[in-house]
């Protein structure tokens, strides 16, 4: 994505919304939005889940269930261009390969830092764990505030939680139901 692409389209939209560019609030906010952007909202598309995932551990026995709770996401709608974010808690069952955790933290920002819907993203890391790790079943559950719910709607207190449940954890509610937050 070229730099300057962004920052020209950012300048448009505001001379579209009749700002005047030379205010001294309205400076830099081409270049500054833009940064934001690549850095915050858009990072996950340069982002390999594969890379992510890989150089994996050999585990050493069966291990029956790993889960990382509370990691902090945030994502763009891409039907309102508003930002989302939340927590979001990451579960499988490893087969032969166990990976560490700061790499599922990093999963669900390759995933959530795009234009997405966060129903998306959960199947998306859902389905990395399985294909990129051979995983025997994986989760991602998350649970986020939404601006284009709360904004128009004055829904300030809405929570969106969104499930995905791959393998032997689509299969299995006695593990499905530790995972879920109590709704």
């Amino acid at each position: 994505m070229a730099d300057d692409a962004l920052e020209r389209a950012v300048r448009t939209f505001l001379e579209a919304c009749g700002r005047d560019l030379d205010h001294p609030d309205l400076v830099r906010t081409p270049g500054r939005v833009a940064a934001l952007w690549r850095s915050q909202f858009l990072e996950g598309y340069t982002m390999d889940p594969a890379e992510i995932l890989g150089d994996p551990v050999l585990g050493e026995g069966r291990t029956d269930l790993v889960v990382i709770r509370n990691l902090p996401f945030h994502g763009m709608c891409p039907h309102h261009l508003l930002p989302y974010q939340g927590r979001a808690t990451v579960a499988y069952l490893p087969s032969d390969k166990l990976v560490g955790f700061g790499r599922l933290g990093d999963l669900v920002r390759c995933f959530t830092r795009r234009l997405t819907l966060q129903e998306r993203a959960a199947n998306d890391v859902a389905d990395a764990l399985v294909e990129h790790l051979g995983a025997r079943g994986s989760a991602c559950i998350m649970v986020a505030r939404h601006a284009c719910l709360s904004i128009p709607d004055d829904k300030h207190d809405a929570e969106v939680v969104t499930a995905s449940f791959r393998g032997e954890l689509e299969d299995r509610p006695d593990l499905r139901d530790r995972l879920l937050p109590s709704l």
